[in-house]
């Protein structure tokens, strides 16, 4: 074994302009290999984080109140049910559930919130908003309004009311001054403007409206129970387990940030296949590479390979030599390529931190062990064609040349 090692390491060391390129080749599909998971990764991270980062997660609601019918087999009915004028689906127990669901293992924040339609008044001008009530310390909980803030700040109070910098722009109003908010249920309140935010969804920037729990209460003439409870987790990949926990524990309609977003993730896997085909054709060179190389040192050494099975060398012996060099430039390349790899993307920021229109690279996400794992699998099982075609050598056909 240790004879057999020795001869390996002296058949690279015997020609080092060729063992470097070929540990250079390998390193660079290495390379390749980690930046592209890395730009994946990343870019998988920066999309889903600019999609969700300011939604929740799960959004607990009242189950629908659809009737059902039940009739014997065969008979057909219609049903028509007329929505009561001005009925509201509430959360009437909500409140009851909101400790146990704070402290259950992955929830990062909870905000109760009330919610409903209404327009936001400036002299002769009018703007459609859609108006949440959240609680005074629990307002960037889900979107980060404190971060997105323009002017002003989040504090709120039963007088003032945070507007988004789309909405502000078209009335002309800034931090200060004072509109009124008419509710769906024609109750008009005269509020502060006290923050102006700039999340950069048109939909929110243009038609949001946050007041406090008991402002929204006024308006929506909802003297209990909630609208909404918007949860965040930890990892938003289990929004659809917990959503499916939360649901069978409550008996609440539980909805994951997945539920409204199948062409994101439909595109995200897209993407992630495309990366992995990427990924396989660097491989794929590597191990060509590595083989065609051995299969030429493996001809150049033709009379060395001889008078070792001359001595007794057993066929075993010269394929543990030559799949023992593959494996030496598998490992030795990964190495090089993963450090270099690790290198490289050490600098840039991490896709929660990347600036708009930069490389979300995610150096987390390198694969560095999988690359060197995979890089030395292949480079042994490109080495087994060119050890088993020294093995085949005649000592006696060969010692002369």
């Amino acid at each position: 074994m240790l004879y057999g090692i020795k001869i390996a390491w002296r058949y690279l060391t015997a020609s080092k302009t060729q063992t470097g390129l070929l540990v250079a080749g390998v390193a660079t599909g290495v390379f390749v290999f980690i930046f592209m998971s890395a730009l994946i990764g990343g870019l998988a991270v920066y999309l889903v984080q600019q999609t969700v980062g300011d939604i929740s997660h799960v959004t607990l609601e009242a189950p629908s109140r659809d009737a059902g019918l039940l009739l014997p087999e065969g008979v057909e009915a219609q049903l028509v049910q007329q929505r009561a004028s001005g009925q509201r689906e509430t959360l009437r127990s909500a409140e009851a559930f909101i400790p146990g669901i704070e402290t259950m293992a992955g929830v990062k924040a909870v905000s109760p919130q009330i919610v409903g339609n209404g327009f936001v008044i400036r002299g002769q001008s009018r703007a459609p908003v859609a108006v949440t009530g959240v609680e005074a310390d629990k307002v960037s909980v889900i979107a980060d309004l404190g971060r997105r803030l323009v002017s002003g700040d989040t504090v709120l109070t039963n007088s003032n009311v945070i507007i988004g910098k789309v909405l502000a722009d078209d009335l002309g109003v800034g931090v200060g001054q004072v509109i009124r908010l008419q509710s769906d249920r024609n109750i008009e309140r005269a509020l502060v403007i006290t923050g102006i935010f700039e999340l950069g969804v048109e939909a929110l920037d243009a038609r949001a409206a946050f007041v406090s729990t008991s402002t929204a209460r006024t308006l929506f003439e909802l003297p209990q129970g909630l609208s909404r409870v918007e949860i965040k987790l930890d990892d938003l990949n289990s929004a659809d387990s917990f959503a499916r926990q939360l649901a069978a524990e409550t008996g609440l309609k539980a909805t994951p940030w997945t539920e409204g977003n199948a062409q994101l993730l439909s595109g995200l896997r897209a993407q992630a296949n495309s990366g992995n085909l990427i990924k396989g054709f660097a491989l794929v060179t590597i191990v060509i590479g590595v083989a065609s190389a051995l299969l030429l040192s493996t001809y150049r050494r033709r009379p060395e390979i001889g008078i070792m099975r001359a001595f007794g060398a057993s066929r075993g012996f010269v394929i543990f030599v030559f799949v023992l060099q593959g494996t030496l430039i598998g490992l030795l390349g990964g190495l090089i390529g993963a450090g270099l790899g690790y290198l490289a993307l050490s600098p840039f920021p991490l896709p929660e931190n990347a600036e708009a229109g930069g490389l979300p690279i995610d150096v987390r996400q390198g694969a560095y062990g999988l690359a060197i794992a995979l890089t030395t699998i292949g480079a042994i099982l490109a080495s087994i064609l060119p050890a088993r075609a020294a093995a085949r050598v005649d000592p006696v056909s060969v010692i002369g040349q």
